[in-house]
């Protein structure tokens, strides 16, 4: 994805291995020229955010692609720290996971996220979710310019 001339950075936290190569081939095949950073689970994710450890170097993303059902620390959890946290929260979350319970989506809005989506299960969908993605927050939202 880019935004007047400048990449879209967007950090995926997603621990199956599968449902990332998914992410990246959908954002390949609508020719998205967002950059998608992985990490594996909710404690990665918030190193990466807080430019910890072997993240110190990491781009402030101007997306998140967030699973709920993650390893040590859960979806939930990252999104709560996130949006309550000065210099992060400004982060646009996409909440992209498998649960249709009404009770995840009701707490990952009450915890402000900025959109919940199920995954879809065949890849013809999940390019158009990609494309979808790409569309509105690459070219029709605006985001905030992220500090380094």
């Amino acid at each position: 994805m880019e935004r007047f001339g400048k990449l879209i950075e967007i950090l995926l936290v997603e621990d199956n291995p599968g449902d990332a190569r998914l992410t990246f081939e959908a954002f390949g095949e609508i020719g998205s020229s967002g950059r998608l950073t992985v990490v594996e689970d909710g404690v990665e994710a918030l190193a990466y955010l807080r430019r910890r450890g072997r993240y110190a170097d990491a781009p402030r993303p101007h997306l998140i692609l967030l699973d709920l059902n993650l390893p040590r620390k859960s979806g939930h959890e990252v999104l709560a720290e996130v949006k309550d946290e000065e210099g992060l929260k400004q982060i646009p979350i996409i909440v992209l996971t498998t649960s249709h319970d009404e009770r995840d989506i009701t707490k990952a809005y009450d915890l402000r996220a900025d959109c919940y989506i199920t995954k879809p299960i065949g890849f013809r969908q999940f390019v158009e979710v990609a494309r979808s993605i790409d569309q509105f927050w690459g070219g029709v939202a605006q985001l905030p310019t992220m500090s380094i």
